[in-house]
């Protein structure tokens, strides 16, 4: 049975019509210096966990959080948020110690990950959550995570998690690198990460399969409490009004700001300069002022180039575009 189908008062949401719902297959490995594709073959799937998805810095922690709200039903969870809903893609834990301990929770499981669709295995009976966000924001965010890492921070092949040496001091001359380099083989955008813009690609061209649904970083601001009861009709998890509020409390940005040990990757302070700064502004068109002519003409040659209109659209609008949703 597909426990991911949304039951009976699940807001309608148009964008999921839009499309076949043809299975997506795993059909490449992914690799990147924070990414393994390889480290799924060891995943041993259950029939009611979450996936989230995203490229990065579009709201995956906002919605592991919520996801993690609504299946404790709690504001305190039994452990960090990164150690409840591990990243099986960064080959930062060796994957048999992640599996370990993902294979020991006995309540239902959320796996995060920053993989593209055609990257994972699929099963009918997971629920896969994607999360979209601007993608000029993706990139200023994006900015702001890799100044927040401690510098002496190093992976377990010795490497730094980003090239800092190599990345322009120029937050302009950054972005241009960024829509036009990439940092994955056989993609044309992405550096120093992989391409945001072909990962969306991949899940919206499978948006009609009832287990795959799509959210926006837009819509989460724009309807914490409309999005949340979404989710909750999605995952079948009854909303129980008495809860609800401090739920829905719980997941505002400066509320997880304020509690960012516990909403965080990475639980202890160890990675990050500040914790509360991996949350940053949490800001719409934080791109605004930042980005000039050139390269807001750039990046709309890339867009209209790499994405059909409509994902275009929704990317950069959430439901208030005209390609999506409401």
């Amino acid at each position: 049975m597909r426990h991911a189908a949304v039951s009976e008062g699940a807001e309608h949401h148009p964008a999921q019509d839009a499309a076949p719902a043809e299975p997506p297959l795993w059909s490449r490995i992914y690799r990147h210096r924070l990414l393994d594709g390889d480290r799924w073959k060891s995943y041993t799937p259950r029939d009611d966990d979450i996936v989230v998805c995203s490229a990065y810095k579009a709201g995956t922690t906002w919605l592991q959080s919520i996801c993690a709200l609504l299946v404790f039903q709690s504001t305190e969870f039994p452990a960090p948020l990164s150690a409840l809903s591990p990243w099986l893609d960064v080959p930062r834990v060796p994957i048999d110690e992640v599996m370990a301990r993902l294979d020991a929770q006995a309540h239902r499981r959320i796996v995060k990950t920053h993989l593209p669709l055609d990257g994972l295995p699929y099963h009918e009976g997971l629920t896969y959550l994607f999360i979209g966000r601007d993608p000029r924001d993706v990139f200023v965010s994006l900015t702001n995570h890799i100044a927040n890492v401690r510098s002496e921070i190093r992976l377990p092949d010795g490497r730094p998690p980003w090239p800092r040496d190599e990345i322009p001091v120029d937050l302009r001359a950054f972005f241009r690198k960024w829509l036009t380099t990439p940092g994955v083989p056989g993609e044309q955008d992405g550096w120093p990460a992989w391409s945001a813009l072909s990962l969306a690609e991949t899940y919206w061209r499978h948006r009609g399969c009832p287990n795959i649904h799509l959210f926006h970083y837009a819509d989460l601001k724009a309807d914490l409490d409309g999005q949340m009861r979404r989710l909750s009709a999605i995952l079948g998890i009854p909303v129980d009004e008495a809860r609800w509020p401090g739920l829905v409390h719980a997941a505002r940005f400066d509320s997880m700001k304020r509690n960012a040990l516990q909403f965080g990757p990475s639980g202890p302070s160890t990675i990050w300069l500040d914790p509360a700064a991996f949350f940053a502004r949490g800001e719409n068109g934080q791109w605004r002022g930042l980005l000039g002519e050139e390269e807001l003409a750039l990046y709309r040659e890339v867009m209209t180039e790499r994405l059909a209109p409509d994902l275009a659209d929704w990317l950069e609008n959430g439901s208030r575009g005209s390609g999506r949703g409401e």
